[in-house]
């Protein structure tokens, strides 16, 4: 069979993906004339010229009228694989390649990041078929994962003088966004990357404990992934860590938004919400070139959050630290109730007003929110009413007229 010079392109992106997630490495396939074709975790490469990592190994390749070679980078992991192990997994893997193309299935990673865009809009109910499909382009959704929205528009929309090229430029600028955001991670299995449009990558990223621990606090504990704020500090390091690379790599303007873990196949869906919504606020309030997230958007986020769920989890969770602390719970209510006047909640309390601010310190260490401050102030105040809604009586229905 012959192919069009699209899916041979379509082909080598292919083996390019499955050779790198297989081995764990980074891959490019290159011409006779060291064009690069595809490549898979290669961010340092142009899109036409010669990416020269250390190769691990050069494996021959000849697909209808592309001949050239399969050049791959040190495993991350460190694992040894001989030449001729190499050789038939890559043969096996055009053949596998080869014949989605045939198919008709799926493009290498349109359909990908189709999958993942439908996926994350909640527009693919049944979870069986989400599985099958996940299967079919060998993406593993058994992990706990966590969406990290990444935009990079300013990289991947850059004007092109032709439509058709803008359109190619695009594609190639949105797999090398994802090429350096699966180099930083490292592991195959690690990050699910998909480029979902207007210029925006989705990562789900792995929310365990064993792919978290290396972004852990020094010392802090990873938590086994329950409830869904958890493990949200290793996520911003992470995050911080990988804004970092992506701007000094694509010289972009870049922006990061964070969603919180959620259950299930359609908590992803979940998770993605939180991430625009904290990306949207945190652009507009904050500017770009910043990672954002819920519990670090202070008021905004109980203006601009229009899902009541999502703010009531958020102002149970900033003031989690003090579930056992009653007492220093009465005294915010107080000190808020007198206009934040020391020495009136000391009165009404019947306290020293040295217990007042004995009592301040230990909620700002607490909860990270300092109650003298006029923000953080207000903050813990809609924070207080919204968890009180949670707990309130639901009011009786009124009768029909």
């Amino acid at each position: 069979m012959i192919y069009l010079p699209s899916q041979v392109e379509q082909i080598a992106q292919v083996i390019a993906e499955r050779v790198g997630d297989v081995l764990g490495a980074s891959v490019c396939i290159v011409d006779t004339n060291r064009r690069v074709i595809a490549c898979h975790g290669a961010p340092s490469a142009p899109v036409d010229g010669d990416w020269q990592p250390t190769p691990y190994a050069r494996v021959p390749l000849r697909l209808d009228h592309l001949v050239g070679e399969v050049i791959i980078a040190a495993p991350a992991t460190g694992e040894t694989i001989s030449p001729r192990l190499m050789q038939v997994l890559i043969e096996l893997i055009i053949g596998q390649a080869m014949a989605l193309i045939r198919s008709g299935a799926a493009a290498p990673h349109h359909h990908k990041n189709a999958f993942i865009h439908d996926l994350l809009h909640g527009l693919i109910a049944d979870e069986a078929a989400i599985q099958r499909e996940a299967r079919l382009l060998g993406l593993d959704l058994s992990t706990p994962r966590a969406v990290i929205l990444i935009d990079a528009a300013d990289y991947i929309l850059r004007n092109e003088a032709q439509a058709d090229a803008a359109d190619t430029q695009i594609r190639r600028r949105a797999q090398m966004v994802i090429g350096s955001v699966v180099g930083f991670f490292h592991l195959p299995n690690d990050t699910i990357c998909a480029y979902i449009g207007a210029g925006e990558v989705a990562v789900l990223k792995a929310s365990n404990t064993q792919n978290l621990i290396l972004w852990a606090e020094p010392g802090a504990a990873v938590e086994p992934v329950s409830g869904s704020w958890a493990n949200l500090a290793a996520l911003k390091r992470a995050s911080n860590q990988l804004l970092h690379n992506l701007r000094r790599e694509l010289d972009a303007a870049i922006s990061i938004g964070i969603g919180r873990y959620h259950p299930g196949l359609r908590g992803l869906a979940l998770s993605y919400q939180d991430a625009r919504v904290a990306l949207s606020l945190g652009r507009r309030f904050h500017g770009q070139n910043g990672v954002h997230c819920l519990d670090q958007l202070g008021i905004a986020a109980f203006v601009g959050v229009a899902d009541e769920r999502t703010k009531i989890d958020l102002a149970t969770y900033l003031l989690s630290p003090l579930d056992h602390e009653p007492e220093l719970i009465e005294t915010l209510r107080v000190f808020l109730a007198t206009n934040c006047c020391p020495s009136s909640t000391a009165r009404q309390l019947a306290i020293h007003r040295n217990t007042v601010s004995y009592r301040l310190e230990k909620i700002a260490l607490l909860t990270g929110l300092d109650p003298r401050r006029f923000d953080d102030a207000v903050q813990i105040r809609l924070a207080l009413l919204l968890r009180e809604l949670q707990h309130a009586t639901p009011a009786p229905a009124r009768a029909a007229a």
